[in-house]
Parts: C-alpha cells; sequence; structure tokens
C-alpha cells in the first residue's frame, strides 16, 4: 500500500523511467547488446564466397528479426508498465504528459475540498474499472505546487485511489489549462469573490478546455460507469432537445469545443445557473442540428456529433433523484445505459450511501465500486459501531 502521495505544478514535474525497468541495468544492457548485434551482423557484410555470403545472409537476417522482436517485447513491457506509475515521488508525471496519451477520462473537483467523498471515490473507481486502457484524472483545485497527503492519516479516499494503477490526481491549475483558449482573457479579468456559482463556471469552463486541448471524456464526480462509451464524439442528453454538460467526450482540436469557448465568453452571465454550462451545450447543439424528441432508446446524430438518448447517462431523470437511495422491489437493470448520473447537486450531500441499507445506490457500489464500498461506506459503519460501542 502506498504511503504518501505528492502532488507538485505542472512546471516542477518530470518523466522518469518507471523503476521495473529502471532499476539495475536491465533496460540498458539488453539496448546495448540489441544495437551492437544489429550494427555487426545486421549492418557489417564482407563474405569470403558466394555460397557463405548467402548462408550468412540468412542468419543475418533470422538474427536480425529475432532481436527486433525482443526490442518489441521490451517496448510492450513499457507500455505494459506505464499504467504501474503513480502520483508519487517515485514516478513523477506531468498532467500533460498523460494527458498527451489521449482518451483520458477527466474529472474535476473545483471546491478547496481536499478528501474526495465516496460518491467521487465511486466515480473514479468505477471509471478505473470500466476503462482500464485509458488514464483517469482527477484535476482538484485543493491541490496546491508539492503538496504531501499522509495517507495513513484521515485521507483513506486519496489511498484507495491511487492504488488503481490508472488513476492520476493532479492539481488543477486553470491559468495554465485555459492558456491559448479564448477562455485565458475571461478568467484573468473575472473576479471569482464576485462570481456566486464560481465553483460550477470555474469547473464549466476548464472542461471545455482540458477537453478541447487534449480529447478523452469529461464525467461529473457523481457518475457511476456501468460499461464503456462507445462514441468519440458525443453530447448526452438530459431530456429531449436539451443537452447536459456533466458528461460528454471529443477528440482534440474539436471546432465545436472551441465554438463554444467562445460562446463561453460572448454570452457569459455567472449569475445564470447553467448558461455556462447545459445551456451553453444546448444552444450551440441547436445553433447546427435540429434538435426533435427521443424515441425509445434511439440515439441522434448531426455533423458527426452523436447526441446519446437520456436512458444513457439519465435513466433516472433530476426530479426523481430520490430514488437512487430507496429500496426497489426490483432492482432496474439498465441495460442502455453507459453510466448513471446520481444527481449530487439535488443531493448536496444530504443523502448518503450506507451499508446494509439495500438501496438501489448501495447496490450500485457494491457492484462498480467495490473498493470504495469495503474501504469507506462498510469500514465507517464498522468504526461507528465499535466507537458506539466503546462509549
Amino acid at each position: 500500500m502506498l504511503q504518501t502521495v505528492w502532488v507538485s505544478s505542472p512546471g516542477s514535474w518530470a518523466l522518469r523511467e518507471p523503476d521495473c525497468h529502471r532499476h539495475g541495468k536491465q533496460t540498458s544492457w539488453k539496448y546495448g547488446f540489441v544495437r551492437t548485434i544489429i550494427q555487426h551482423l545486421c549492418l557489417r557484410h564482407d563474405p569470403k564466397g558466394p555460397g557463405k555470403a548467402r548462408m550468412l545472409k540468412k542468419i543475418q537476417i533470422c538474427l536480425c528479426f529475432f532481436f527486433v522482436s525482443g526490442m518489441l517485447y521490451e517496448i510492450s513491457l513499457l507500455s505494459s508498465c506505464f499504467f504501474s506509475y503513480m502520483p508519487m515521488s517515485k514516478h513523477l508525471l506531468t498532467p500533460e504528459q498523460v494527458l498527451n496519451l489521449g482518451k483520458s477520462i477527466i474529472f474535476l473537483e473545483t471546491t478547496e475540498r481536499l478528501e474526495p467523498t465516496p460518491l467521487v471515490s465511486c466515480s473514479v473507481e468505477s471509471a478505473a474499472r470500466i476503462y482500464q486502457d485509458r488514464p483517469i484524472i482527477l484535476f482538484m483545485k485543493g491541490l496546491t505546487n508539492d503538496t504531501a497527503l499522509d495517507l495513513n492519516s484521515s485521507y483513506a479516499a486519496f489511498s484507495l485511489l491511487s492504488s488503481m494503477k490508472n488513476v492520476f490526481i493532479f492539481p488543477l491549475q486553470m491559468e495554465t489549462v485555459f492558456k491559448e483558449t479564448p477562455l485565458l482573457q475571461w478568467y484573468n479579468q473575472v473576479v471569482p469573490e464576485q462570481e456566486k456559482n464560481w465553483v460550477h463556471v470555474s469547473s464549466d469552463a476548464s472542461r471545455l478546455a482540458l477537453i478541447w486541448k487534449y480529447g478523452g471524456i469529461y464525467m461529473d464526480t457523481d457518475v457511476i460507469s456501468i460499461r464503456p462509451i462507445p462514441e468519440e464524439s458525443f453530447l448526452a442528453a438530459q431530456k429531449s432537445r436539451f443537452s447536459s454538460n456533466g458528461i460528454f467526450g471529443f477528440p482534440a482540436h474539436h471546432k465545436f469545443l472551441w465554438d463554444c469557448m467562445e460562446n463561453f465568453v460572448l454570452k457569459y452571465n455567472g449569475n445564470i445557473w447553467g448558461n455556462q454550462g447545459p445551456f451553453l451545450m444546448t444552444r450551440m447543439l441547436k445553433a447546427i442540428c435540429n434538435l426533435t424528441d427521443f424515441k425509445g432508446t434511439e440515439d441522434h446524430s448531426c455533423q458527426n456529433i452523436s447526441f446519446l438518448n437520456p436512458q444513457r447517462f439519465y435513466p433516472i431523470p433530476y426530479p426523481a433523484w430520490g430514488r437512487y437511495y430507496e429500496v426497489w422491489d426490483k432492482s432496474p437493470n439498465f441495460n442502455h445505459s453507459y453510466a448513471l448520473h446520481l444527481w449530487n447537486f439535488m443531493n448536496n450531500n444530504r443523502k448518503a450511501v450506507v451499508a446494509g441499507s439495500n438501496t438501489l445506490a448501495e447496490k450500485l457500489y457494491k457492484a462498480y465500486c467495490p473498493t470504495t464500498y469495503k474501504n469507506l461506506i462498510q469500514n465507517a459503519e464498522l468504526r461507528h459501531f465499535t466507537l458506539s460501542e466503546d462509549a
């Protein structure tokens, strides 16, 4: 189990070779040997006769084949070792180095809160399990340069998430995120202390910039992944003719996101909740597409953007958000869903998953984030019970 997580500013991070190849001389002597063999066998050719020349040629080809195969195998080991990188002192990766791999799943925490809640932990863990070949990144505003977090103290969620091979936890540095986008000028002019919806507005802006720059999928921290999303360019319909911005995905430098960032600045009004979020996505989609009502579980498509059916992420709509925390006679199977949005904004952390409650949310935790359920839910209940007994 990891003992300490180190996070740092992008400018102070450096790529280091993973321990599984750096310790000893395993990699260096292998690559040196390969280079020597190729240079002396594959590239030098001075036979003394035609027969020997043909034989030597065959030997050279065979040797080259085997050594190239060996190099490819070494490269595959390096690739498989990549996700052993963790955001700690021995394996320092910059956000850019991880994001540039492409196809990241990105989460944002724009409050100053340091300890992820069980729902945040569940969201990140479920994504890490569903997308095992992709980087899962949690950006946190509360983290600062060279912040050390003692995982043996109260930060149980950091220990849990950091132990997952493809999860990375980085500080959210907005000025860096907004560079080379239309949002930088807005960010330099806005006064956060005067913005009543700053936590939401800054999150709306950051997710646009990050996905535009690097591509991938953005998810809110109250979204539980249950199966992979097959689309690359998509928006999530919250209801017919209305788009969410809680889940979306695009390749890097997609024009739709650039247009969204320009409109974000042009029609900025931080006093209206959602004006820079779902309302922005909806008005920009309506500008290029003729939106119609959904029928059944069909998806819509326009301008090479998939507008995914509400069943994909919002089978329980926001007016009924409380049903996630109720006991069902028969739990839904969510066969048409890729992920589930638990509407924490509506909940405002009033209702939580309780071990043994048999609610729908508890069943989702058990199925899709079992480590969070065991470590943060069951253990918390056990500690509470023990303290009560002691009292």
